[in-house]
C-alpha cells in the first residue's frame, strides 16, 4: 500500500512538472521588456481609442490617439530623428490601409521633436478570424519598440472572403493577396534548383578524406576536371547574363515601377497641449518599494482662468486616477488603470494664478506587475510621465513630469 501511495505521489509530481514546463500561448508583445526609464521618458501615450472591439473579416478598425515626446529624453537612447509608427499584432491578422500623423498621410519614417505633441490615426482591415491583442507602437532607431496601450479584439467570419484590392498608377486593379505569387514561387524554385544542381555536381564525388589523400600525394590537378572548368565558366558567365536579361525584360514590362522610398517625413507637432497653462516643478520624488507607492512633491502654477484639480497621473501606459475628478470611467476595461490609485495631501482646487506645493501619491500593484518598480535598478533612475488637471467644466490641462527617483524600503 505504501509503495502504491509513493508511486501515485511521484506520478502526480511528474504531471505537475510537465504542466509547468508546457508551452502556453503568448498574450503580450514584449511591452514590459524595455527598461522602465525608456518606457517612461520617450513616447508618452494618451487618449488612445479603438473604433470597435468585434469585427468581421474585411471590417475596418480605426485606432486613434495622441502621444507626447518627452522633453527629458534619456541620454542613453538615440534622439527620435528616425521613428516609425506601426501596430503590433500576432502575425498578419490585419492589414494596415491608412496611417496619419497630425492629419498628414504618413507612409515613411518620421522625425519627431522633443517636447512635441502629436495625434495619430491608423486604419486596419481585418484579415483572419480569431481573438487578437493589438498595440500601437513606435519603433525608435537603435532603441527598439515603445508600446502604446493594448486591447483585445475579436474577428469573426470566413477568411476566404477577405479581399485586398489595390488600384495601381496605370489604373489596373490587382489582388494583393495573390499578385506576383506565381512569379515569386517560380523564381525561388529556379534558383533553388540551380543552386542544388551546382552543389550536387561537386558532392557527387568522394569528399574530405579521399580528396585530402590526393592532395597529400600531389594529385591536386586531378581534383578538377576539364568538364568542371567548363561548367564553372558557364555558371560564371551565364548567371549574370541571365539576371541582367531578366531585369531588362522586367523594365520593359513594368516601365512605371517606383522604388521603395527611403525618405523621412518632417511633421510639425501640434500646438502645445502639454505645459500650456500649467507649470510644474518637481521638488522631490520617492518610490517606496515594499508599498509599491510613488510620492511626488511638486510645485504647480495655475496660469489658466479656472480653478484646477489633479485628476490623473500616467506613465508607461499605467494610469493612476483621483476618484471623482475628471470624466467618468465606469465600464472602462483598461487593465492598466488604477481607479483609486491617486491620493493628494489637499483636495482643494488650485486657484487661477496660484502656485501651490502639492504632495501626490500613486499607489498600486501595477508598479510591480508592469515591471516599473525596476526603475530603481536602472542606470538612469529618472521618472517621466504626464499629469492631467481638470477645471469645473471638464477642460483638461496637461503637465509633463520629469524627475530623479529616490528609493525607500520602509
Amino acid at each position: 500500500m505504501l509503495k502504491t501511495i509513493k508511486k501515485f505521489l511521484g506520478l502526480l509530481g511528474l504531471g505537475a512538472c510537465c504542466l509547468m514546463l508546457a508551452p502556453s500561448g503568448a498574450a503580450a508583445h514584449g511591452e514590459k521588456a524595455l527598461e522602465p526609464f525608456i518606457r517612461m521618458r520617450t513616447i508618452q501615450w494618451y487618449d488612445v481609442q479603438w473604433s470597435r472591439e468585434k469585427l468581421n473579416v474585411n471590417d475596418e478598425l480605426v485606432i486613434t490617439g495622441k502621444f507626447h515626446v518627452a522633453e527629458d529624453w534619456p541620454r542613453g537612447v538615440p534622439k527620435p530623428d528616425a521613428t516609425y509608427l506601426n501596430v503590433s499584432s500576432p502575425g498578419p491578422v490585419f492589414i494596415r490601409t491608412e496611417r496619419y500623423l497630425n492629419g498628414q498621410s504618413s507612409v515613411s519614417s518620421a522625425a519627431l521633436k522633443l517636447g512635441g505633441d502629436y495625434d495619430f490615426k491608423i486604419v486596419l482591415k481585418a484579415r483572419l478570424p480569431g481573438r487578437y491583442h493589438l498595440h500601437p507602437f513606435f519603433n525608435l532607431h537603435d532603441a527598439g519598440a515603445v508600446m502604446g496601450p493594448g486591447h483585445w479584439f475579436e474577428v469573426a467570419g470566413d477568411p476566404a472572403t477577405f479581399t485586398n484590392q489595390v488600384k495601381t498608377l496605370n489604373g489596373d486593379m490587382i489582388d494583393m493577396e495573390s499578385y506576383g505569387l506565381a512569379n515569386g514561387v517560380a523564381w525561388h524554385a529556379f534558383w533553388i534548383a540551380l543552386g542544388s544542381a551546382w552543389l550536387l555536381w561537386w558532392v557527387r564525388r568522394p569528399l574530405f578524406l579521399p580528396r585530402y589523400k590526393m592532395l597529400q600525394l600531389g594529385q591536386e590537378n586531378a581534383l578538377i576536371t576539364p568538364l568542371d572548368r567548363k561548367i564553372a565558366v558557364l555558371m560564371l558567365a551565364g548567371v549574370p547574363l541571365f539576371v541582367f536579361g531578366a531585369q531588362a525584360m522586367t523594365d520593359r514590362q513594368y516601365p512605371n515601377a517606383i522604388p521603395l522610398q527611403a525618405g523621412m517625413d518632417q511633421i510639425e507637432p501640434l500646438p502645445a497641449a502639454v505645459n500650456g497653462l500649467v507649470k510644474l516643478k518637481v521638488q522631490r520624488a520617492e518610490f517606496n518599494v515594499p508599498a509599491r507607492s510613488l510620492t511626488i512633491v511638486a510645485q504647480i502654477h495655475n496660469a489658466s482662468d479656472q480653478p484646477l484639480q489633479i485628476g490623473e497621473f500616467a506613465t508607461a501606459n499605467v494610469r493612476f486616477l483621483n476618484p471623482g475628478v475628471g470624466p467618468s470611467r465606469e465600464g472602462d476595461k483598461d487593465t492598466l488603470i488604477a481607479p483609486q490609485g491617486m491620493s493628494l495631501d489637499s483636495a482643494d482646487p488650485i486657484q487661477p494664478g496660484e502656485t501651490r506645493t502639492v504632495r501626490i501619491t500613486a499607489t498600486d500593484s501595477l508598479w510591480q506587475r508592469e515591471r516599473l518598480d525596476g526603475l530603481i535598478r536602472d542606470a538612469d533612475s529618472r521618472l517621466g510621465g504626464l499629469l492631467f488637471l481638470y477645471d469645473a467644466n471638464g477642460q483638461r490641462h496637461i503637465a509633463s513630469v520629469s524627475t530623479a527617483i529616490i528609493p525607500t524600503f520602509n
